[in-house]
């Protein structure tokens, strides 16, 4: 199964344009890619030199497609690292309905 490419674009394009071009060096926000879903990260620079030189990855929202009905369903990230269903948005044939959902965040689940 492969995800709709347009989706994949618009997503990873949300990501770059939500951090600064000033603070890439602080953070950044970027879209990883699986066969059923893509998984909103930020990335924080390495904290302590002992831990190596790679940035922390901190998964944000998951958007999971389902090719049958052609919808992408939004997922929170808990502090144990499992996603769950967010239920105050039903699934949408447009991903940037979540995208906005995610961006606004009235409960505040995704960003704090």
């Amino acid at each position: 199964m492969t995800l709709p490419d347009l989706e994949v674009e618009r997503v990873q394009r949300c990501c770059v344009a939500g951090v600064l071009d000033e603070a890439r060096h602080k953070v950044r926000v970027q879209c990883d890619i699986a066969a059923r879903h893509l998984t909103i990260t930020e990335r924080g620079p390495p904290w302590r030199e002992d831990l190596g030189p790679d940035w922390t990855n901190f998964p944000i929202a998951r958007l999971r497609y389902t090719t049958a009905t052609k919808t992408w369903t939004l997922y929170w990230r808990d502090r144990n690292q499992r996603f769950h269903r967010y239920y105050l948005l039903k699934p949408s044939s447009h991903i940037q309905d979540l995208l906005t959902e995610i961006h606004n965040d009235p409960t505040g689940i995704f960003w704090g």
